[in-house]
């Protein structure tokens, strides 16, 4: 149902938004890197990027980058040319310019607005802290199922909290009971995934109380007016895919394709991180000395080729399949040792 539908009637929680046109078509493979400028790439990043360049170029398609930088503090130091520079000496090229995330947020608001005027949203003025004390359960990622403490207040309670500090915006989703609020989706690698938004995470923010935008939905419309048909990335992000799918439906979007894929690990069982300065691409670019002995270290890691014989970008895309990464589905334990 579409917007200007008369009030009396009930809406539905999906497609009730008029459909946003996107700037490419959508007849061939289109995906992207989406990088965040916080640290130098490390080696999760590379075979994260060395996968959805390999999946696109195996299918003729395009590749778009775009630096996710909506956080001000990602945008000062050197990391976004670093990372320009790093793909660059992988060989992993991109059409078209980069697009920055921090010059789109005209395109975000609107969505907020859009998803406003609907009432799918409210103001919420729990802490970080009380979300973390409260008794509900966390999903997979670690976020805690929001137990819709500021779903009903009234106009009064909003405006007496937000005296005191500013709100940020929650996404209503459907009840249990509703069928529009279970999310059931195909995943490349790890098959089908069915998810009850209502059990699984809650009403979830779609603007942070400070005004950065959430990444559920700058994401979503990005990849949306991007014309972005296919996803690969970590399975980290695998439990918030239904959010996003929840949220391209409300917008009238296509749902792209989704690939996850198992991550690197460090020893001790954590995710190789930027923070953590994990074998990053100064001390890797130091290390192998040429790309072609990097990415074809990295391809044999993913199981994408027999062994690890230095090739270059190109040479590795008659190596891809989605078969192999369904049969090596598992994390991969990385130790130094190996390298």
């Amino acid at each position: 149902m579409a917007l200007g539908t008369s009030p009396a009637r009930p809406r539905p929680q999906s497609r009730i938004l008029m459909r946003m046109d996107t700037e490419h078509g959508q007849s061939k493979p289109i995906g992207r890197f989406a990088p965040t400028p916080s640290g130098r790439m490390h080696l999760g990043n590379i075979y994260a990027s060395l996968l959805a360049w390999l999946s696109i170029r195996s299918a003729n398609g395009t590749l778009l980058l775009r630096i996710e930088d909506l956080d001000e503090r990602t945008r000062s130091g050197p990391w976004t040319s670093l990372l320009l520079d790093d793909f660059r000496w992988l060989g992993l090229y991109w059409e078209g310019e980069p697009v920055f995330q921090h010059d789109r947020e005209e395109l975000y608001r609107n969505a907020v607005e859009r998803l406003t005027a609907a009432g799918l949203t409210y103001p919420c003025f729990c802490t970080r802290a009380e979300l973390h004390a409260a008794s509900a359960p966390h999903a997979s990622d670690g976020t805690p199922v929001y137990a819709g403490t500021c779903r009903n207040l009234t106009p009064a309670e909003v405006a007496a909290r937000s005296a005191v500090r500013p709100p940020a915006t929650r996404l209503r989703v459907p009840v249990c009971e509703s069928p529009e609020g279970t999310i059931s989706f195909t995943d490349r690698v790890f098959g089908r995934q069915r998810q009850t938004l209502a059990l699984d995470c809650g009403d979830f923010l779609i603007r942070r109380s400070d005004g950065v935008f959430a990444y559920q939905l700058a994401v979503v419309v990005d990849d949306a007016a991007m014309g972005v048909n296919e996803i690969v990335r970590g399975c980290d992000l695998l439990s918030s895919t239904p959010r996003q799918i929840y949220l391209q439906r409300l917008l009238g979007y296509d749902e792209p394709r989704y690939g996850h894929i198992p991550l690197l690990l460090a020893p001790d069982g954590r995710r190789l991180a930027k923070r953590d300065h994990d074998l990053d691409m100064g001390e890797l670019r130091q290390r192998f000395g040429t790309a072609e002995h990097l990415l074809g270290w990295v391809a044999h890691l993913a199981g994408i080729t027999p062994d690890d014989k230095p090739r270059s970008a190109e040479e590795l895309v008659a190596f891809f399949s989605w078969d192999k990464l369904r049969e090596h589905h598992e994390n991969i334990v990385i130790r130094r040792a190996s390298l």
